[in-house]
């Protein structure tokens, strides 16, 4: 499903060829009732990655359970295994924890403040991140309790748990609540899709200031020196910079073992 202008899969691919030009990736759409499963079986490759999705993890929906098995039998593969948004949430759902609708709102754009916790200051995961610092993101859910033997890794006021090691019987997971795949021009394309949405929530006055939001953006990710826009939305490297942004996939290719 899309809601970046493209597919989560295909963005999450793009951004894996650009930290590691040499990987070969497949995507898969476990969602989907006739998906097919990965050619070669899981063992064929040094990781998997779950990207975001338009739907919640405790929804009680075919489209959830497959998904569900498919990262079971992932874990089952000992394939490591990383995740943003969904990907966190659907882990923690498939291993004993709980998703819920955000008592906070949830984050639309970016999420501010985000801070590691002792255990995140010492993860690789976030090896090169600040204490504290901004990511891009979107989701209304987010993990209310983690399965047994979770490290929470980064945590901010509007949701406890933004960044997490949880294991998967035979594989481990890292994940991310916020989205270090997106950038500034994806964010504006969410923008555009969510503007009722943030009007409903009143982020927003109107979709017009919804529209202006996503055309700001679409500037600076187009010119990276327009310092004008970067001060009004409180923005910097930890999003201006392509390489900080996505930190933690780059550190979690770093960590793969790979296979041949």
């Amino acid at each position: 499903m899309a809601r970046t202008g493209s597919t989560f899969g295909t963005s999450f691919a793009a951004l894996l060829q650009t930290l590691m030009p040499d990987c070969k990736t497949a995507i898969c759409c476990p969602a989907d009732a006739d998906a097919a499963a990965p050619a070669g079986g899981f063992e064929a490759y040094d990781g998997v990655v779950l990207t975001g999705s338009l739907l919640s993890a405790y929804e009680n929906r075919p489209e959830v359970h497959r998904q569900i098995a498919f990262l079971r039998a992932a874990a089952d593969a000992a394939r490591p295994i990383f995740g943003s948004c969904w990907g966190l949430q659907l882990a923690a759902v498939a291993f004993g924890g709980t998703v819920a609708r955000s008592a906070k709102g949830g984050e639309i754009g970016f999420a501010r403040k985000i801070a590691l916790t002792d255990a995140g200051r010492a993860h690789p995961l976030h090896a090169g991140r600040g204490v504290a610092y901004d990511a891009p993101a979107v989701h209304n859910d987010e993990v209310t309790a983690v399965p047994p033997g979770t490290l929470v890794t980064a945590t901010n006021s509007i949701s406890a748990v933004q960044g997490a090691e949880i294991p998967l019987g035979r594989s481990t997971f890292w994940g991310v609540q916020y989205h270090p795949e997106f950038s500034l021009g994806d964010m504006a394309n969410v923008i555009r899709r969510s503007r009722r949405d943030m009007v409903a929530d009143g982020r927003v006055k109107d979709e017009d200031e919804a529209a202006d939001i996503a055309e700001d953006l679409t500037a600076l990710q187009a010119n990276r020196g327009r310092t004008d826009l970067a001060w009004r939305y409180g923005l910097d490297a930890d999003v201006l910079d392509d390489d900080v942004r996505s930190l933690e996939v780059a550190n979690w290719l770093a960590s793969l073992t790979p296979r041949h």
